[in-house]
Formats: structure tokens, C-alpha cells, sequence
């Protein structure tokens, strides 16, 4: 019986020829030995030099700015942007762009050209991907192009602002460094894109710019402004960042006060149900008071009208309602004319109390249910939350904070006790109220934490992993383990191998720092003369329990190219099969470091940096 079968490789290598192994083999570059992940001692931080720190939020719908120091901005731009051609413009020639609040009401423009960048994440109702590719496809422009112009702009006006304010001379010898936000569940191909746009803006090299989570930023602000007094180690305090378009959720666990030390405690969640989408339902509640056929004729022909009831929902009744205060809410829609019925009067729209609450109530409600999710996950795990910190724009809602205060303060005391036992006071922590905290300058908290994170260095220590992460390997065949039909005889090894094994080296929700590196270790082998460039690929399961063997529905993160040609060649091992066959071989390490900013690799033998290794996100 004949069982030499032919190899299967690894899934960076499928597309290769096939070989004869016995006669002229020339093999691939080995993963036949890899041992398992190893944590490295932490990183010393290297000191701070002088530099003047820029934060920028990079919102779904609005966006903005700040530096470091006491000028941080509250300013908010929406996050949108249009092309137009110049008039008898070249067919070469490039579009040019309008931004922020250079719109009129009625012109078209990208919406939430930011979520795009992460295909995983789901689109609000009113962002049609079909209108969007036809924008961009008629001023051939692709997604990152629109992102990059949008923060080439931010990037310009942020430049020329701190110009002003501090002088040519001042800027000429300071260096800037930029900290950018994104969603806490933004995917790592989406957090590169995010930094390939940001460097294209001119904000830095991707190795220099920072990247801290919009949760995390707000956590960093927040915890630092209402330090010491409501703060104890051990305690636990979701973020809820409630912006126009996205909500992000993270839990923190305070490992000490001084300095003030902070763990990640739960992995992020998220969900498209931020202030936008009242704008939304107050239009189709003025569509229905009015009848579609005088709605549609007040925007066509009185634009400025309905922008004007628009703007004050926006900026009035969006972040003061309160129905213990407000019976009733008068709209400004300037110019139309007394309608009982409709209860216009005098030029305004009269909404009750109950009219409010049905345009927020759909909306506030899912807020809710995402933070009671991280509480009962929390809970669940015999942690005790002490509080809910409520930032972004949409999170200086006085209707939300009162009904997340009425939801999360509302639970029954427990019952009397002359001598209450341990239990019971536990019990008191894990079902009681949790304070619901409303910060000063809540829709601006991002910002001023990020640039905080890049002032004062990283507050947190550790994160929760989203998913898990490993490599594919090869191993020695065990018939107890793998099944016969899955091996292959190795020619230099001299031995029965498995292939498509996967190692994981992190898992999910585990705890990781990135002053604590993952360490892959390899084994890889070559003939005298062959290419020492090598590929691998990062591979990542959102299972609960991930498969000891690589699978077509696991997700391919990232494909690492490293060039071994920087390694001493005295640091490589002469192997000789008992054939004769010749093979240098070489144990190397790829380091991976995981951050509020993603993922990055080095190279190293024994111990020693040998260069960056590059890694093409998918």
C-alpha cells in the first residue's frame, strides 16, 4: 500500500505548484516546528519629548479637534464631503472638495463616509450604498480617497488654527503629534485603513500617528475629571459613548488610584442607534402632521423653513427635553401658514410631551439595552458596577440620562438585616443602583481624552481580546489526534506530518497589554540561495470554542510578510537530511502588539530586533 500523500499546506501556500519530494525538492520555507506563544517582560516607555499633542475625533456624523494644553476646542464639524469639477475642467483634472459646514441644506454630499471603511459594520437606514459608489465612482474616488481628503481638511485647518495661536516661529520647532479615535468595534483591517488615510492626510507616518478607541478616549477624560471622589480599586464603570450615528460601549475596572490605573473588564459592544436617527422620526412626525404632499413642497420650495424647525430639534429639544419640565414644545417653522388641525399656530409646530417621547423612546430604548447588556455581562461574572459615565453628543440628552437614571437607579433595597452577612452585601453591590454620570463637556470627552492619552501616556493596561488569534502550523502525525487521511510524509523531517493545525495565541476576551508582546516562535528552513522573504497568515475566530484545525469560515486578519535577509547569516543552522539534502535553517520570533490602535509586528532572533514586518490587513 502506497501512503506517501501529497502535502496539504498551509493557507499561505495553497497556491503553489505541486512537487515530487523525492527528486529535486525544493521546499517551501518550513512551519513544520513552531513552539507556542511566549509573553515578553514589559516595555520601559521612552521619555516624552517636547511636542504639541492633536486629538481628533473622527466621528460617524460629526467630527473633531483639539490640542493639547488649555486650548482644547469644543468645535464639531459633520463629517461630510462633496466634490464638484471646475468648470471646463481637463478630464485629468481633480474634483474640488467642500467640507463640514460649507454645504447649502439641498446639496448632495458623503454621509458617514466613515463606516465604509469597516465592512463588517452595518449602515444607518437613510446612507444608501448604491448613491454612495456613484458619488465616488463619478469623481474616481474610492472610500479611502473620500477619508483621506476629509481629514486632509481637518488636517489644514487644525494646522492653520495652531498657527495663529502660537506663531510660525513656535510651530516651525515643535513637533505635532496626532491622536486619532475610532469605534471600539471597529475590525483590525479597518483601524489600518483608518491610519493609511490619516498618514495620507499628512498627519504622520502610521508608526507615529495614535489610535485610541472613542469609548477609551472618553473613559480617559471622564475617569481623570471625577477623580478621587467616586473612585475605589476594584470598582467597574461602563462608558457609553452615544454619538450621531454609532453607540460604543467599554467596561473599566480601577486597578489603582494613584497613578490612576485602569483594565479593560468587559469587550466592547456597539450599535447604530445614535442621535441621527431622531432626526429621522421628528421628519416623518412632521411628514405625518402635515401630510407628505406639504412636506415635500416645504423643502423644495421653502428649504430654509424646514431646516429651521430642523436645527432647533437638533439643538433645543434633542438634548433639553424633559417631560417632567416640557408639557409641550413649540418648532419654529417660520412662514407657514395656521393649520388647526395640524396644530400650526403662528408660525410654529406644537408637540406634546407624548409626541416627544414616541420619536426618542424607540431609539433611547436600544441605548439602553446595549449598557444593560454590559451590566448583566459584568454581573455575570461577579463583578460589581458602580457606575455609568454618559459622553458624546447625543449622550448630553437630558431624556437620556433620566431614563437610563430611572432604569439603572430603580432596583428594590434588599431586605432589613440587624447583622448583614457577606453575601447580602455582595448582593447589594450586584443588584443595586448604579450611578448614572453626565460629565461636564460630555459631547467633546473624546477629543480631550485622546489627547490626554497622548500627553500623559496610556492610562490602560490591558484590554479584552475580540476574538481569538493564531496561526496554522504543521505537526508531527498522532494517530490518537488526527485522522490518516490528513497526513503527509515530510522528506525533511524524515517523518509523518499533519498540516493545517491552528495554534491560538490569544483568546478571546483574554486580558492583553501591549507592554506584554505575544511572541510567535518559528522554525523555517531553506535551500542555499532561496528567498528569504516569508509569509504567514493571521487568522482570527469570533467562536466561543475555536477549531484545533483551520476551517474556510475562520477570518484571514492579515498576511505577514517578513524579510529574513537583515539576520546574520552566522545566526542560521546547516541541516542535512539523511539524504544528503542540504537546508539552512533559523528559529525567529514575531512579536505581535496589540493596542487601543491595533495590531504591529517585529522580527527578532534571540532576542534581538531585526526590523518592522509588514503586514497587508484583508
Amino acid at each position: 500500500m502506497n501512503l506517501n500523500l501529497p502535502i496539504r499546506s498551509s493557507p499561505s501556500q495553497r497556491n503553489q505548484a505541486s512537487r515530487n519530494y523525492f527528486t529535486g525538492y525544493t521546499p517551501p520555507p518550513s512551519t513544520e516546528a513552531i513552539n507556542g506563544p511566549t509573553r515578553e517582560p514589559a516595555r520601559e516607555l521612552p521619555p516624552a519629548n517636547d511636542r504639541l499633542i492633536v486629538g481628533v475625533d473622527f466621528g460617524t456624523t460629526f467630527s473633531g479637534h483639539g490640542p493639547g494644553g488649555n486650548g482644547i476646542t469644543s468645535d464639531k464639524v459633520p463629517t461630510e464631503i462633496s466634490y464638484t469639477f471646475p468648470p471646463d475642467a481637463a478630464p485629468e483634472t481633480q474634483p474640488n472638495a467642500k467640507w463640514g459646514f460649507q454645504f447649502k441644506p439641498e446639496e448632495s454630499r458623503l454621509r458617514c463616509i466613515k463606516l465604509f471603511l469597516d465592512r463588517t459594520q452595518k449602515l444607518p437606514f437613510y446612507v444608501s450604498p448604491q448613491e454612495t459608489a456613484t458619488q465616488l465612482k463619478t469623481y474616481n474616488k474610492t472610500v479611502i480617497d473620500a477619508v483621506s481628503d476629509y481629514l486632509t481638511e481637518i488636517y489644514k485647518h487644525t494646522m492653520d488654527t495652531l498657527t495663529r495661536r502660537y506663531g510660525e516661529s513656535f510651530m516651525a520647532s515643535t513637533k505635532v503629534e496626532f491622536v486619532l479615535t475610532c469605534p471600539a468595534v471597529w475590525s483590525d483591517a479597518a483601524k489600518n485603513t483608518t491610519l493609511q488615510a490619516a498618514e495620507r492626510a499628512g498627519m504622520g507616518s502610521k508608526s507615529e500617528i495614535q489610535m485610541i478607541s472613542e469609548p477609551e478616549a472618553a473613559a480617559v477624560y471622564t475617569l481623570k475629571a471625577i477623580q478621587p471622589n467616586h473612585l475605589n480599586v476594584g470598582d467597574n464603570f461602563i462608558v457609553c459613548d452615544a454619538g450621531g450615528g454609532t453607540v460604543d460601549l467599554i467596561a473599566y475596572k480601577v486597578i489603582s488610584l494613584k497613578p490612576l490605573r485602569v483594565e479593560e473588564s468587559a469587550v466592547g459592544t456597539g450599535g447604530l442607534c445614535g442621535s441621527a436617527f431622531l432626526n429621522y422620526r421628528f421628519e416623518e412626525h412632521v411628514r405625518s402632521r402635515l401630510g407628505h404632499t406639504r412636506f415635500d413642497e416645504m423643502k423644495l420650495k421653502k428649504a430654509k423653513t424646514w431646516q429651521m424647525g430642523l436645527r432647533y430639534f437638533e439643538e433645543f429639544v434633542k438634548r433639553n427635553f424633559n417631560e417632567d419640565e416640557h408639557q409641550e414644545v413649540n418648532v419654529p417653522f417660520p412662514g407657514l401658514p395656521d393649520d388647526e388641525e395640524a396644530r400650526l399656530d403662528s408660525g410654529f409646530l406644537i408637540l406634546t410631551s407624548a409626541e416627544i417621547k414616541d420619536i426618542f423612546e424607540p431609539v433611547v430604548k436600544e441605548v439602553c439595552d446595549l449598557v444593560q447588556g454590559q451590566v448583566d455581562g459584568l454581573r455575570n461574572k461577579g463583578g460589581i458596577v458602580s457606575g455609568i459615565v454618559l459622553v458624546g453628543g447625543f449622550g448630553q440628552s437630558e431624556y437620556l440620562y433620566k431614563r437610563l437614571k430611572g432604569h439603572f437607579t430603580s432596583g428594590a433595597p434588599p431586605p432589613y438585616s440587624e447583622r448583614p452577612t457577606h453575601a447580602m452585601a455582595r448582593a447589594i453591590g450586584e443588584n443595586g443602583s448604579i450611578e448614572v454620570m453626565q460629565p461636564l463637556y460630555a459631547w467633546t470627552a473624546v477629543v480631550r481624552g485622546a489627547v490626554l492619552r497622548g500627553v500623559e501616556g496610556n492610562m490602560v493596561i490591558s484590554r479584552k481580546a475580540r476574538m481569538h488569534y493564531g496561526t496554522s502550523y504543521a505537526t508531527v502525525y498522532n494517530e490518537e489526534k488526527h485522522n490518516v487521511s490528513e497526513r503527509y510524509w515530510s522528506p525533511l523531517w524524515e517523518r509523518w506530518m499533519v498540516s493545517d493545525r491552528m495554534q491560538w495565541h490569544i483568546a478571546k476576551g483574554e486580558a492583553i497589554s501591549p507592554l506584554s508582546p505575544i511572541a510567535f516562535h518559528y522554525t523555517r528552513n531553506f535551500r542555499p540561495g532561496q528567498s528569504l522573504v516569508v509569509t504567514d497568515d493571521l487568522i482570527a475566530s469570533d467562536a466561543d470554542e475555536p477549531p484545533v484545525a483551520y476551517s474556510r469560515d475562520l477570518v484571514h486578519v492579515c498576511t505577514l510578510t517578513t524579510d529574513l535577509s537583515a539576520v546574520p547569516r552566522s545566526l542560521f543552522t546547516r541541516l542535512t537530511t539523511t539524504r544528503g539534502v542540504e537546508f539552512d535553517n533559523l528559529d525567529f520570533t514575531l512579536e505581535m502588539i496589540v493596542d487601543s490602535a491595533g495590531l504591529g509586528f517585529e522580527l527578532k532572533v534571540d532576542g534581538v530586533r531585526y526590523g518592522r514586518v509588514e503586514a497587508e490587513f484583508h
